[in-house]
């Protein structure tokens, strides 16, 4: 029998996309423009979340 490996746990509100980069529109010295990165608040930027059990557990 061939085993299978588990899918991760993806983030329900990112779907696995949990850094964003935005640019704010304002020019830098060097003609580059200056961006912010923004992370996923539920999965705090991991694009994964962890199993209920461990986190009621406090681990």
């Amino acid at each position: 029998m061939s085993q299978t490996t588990p899918s991760p746990r993806v983030c329900r509100d990112c779907d696995g996309f949990a850094t964003a980069t935005i640019t704010t529109g304002l020019p830098a010295a060097d003609g580059t423009r200056a961006t912010l990165r923004v992370h996923c608040p539920t999965c705090r930027g991991l694009g994964r979340t962890v199993p209920a059990a461990l986190v009621r557990a406090g681990k």
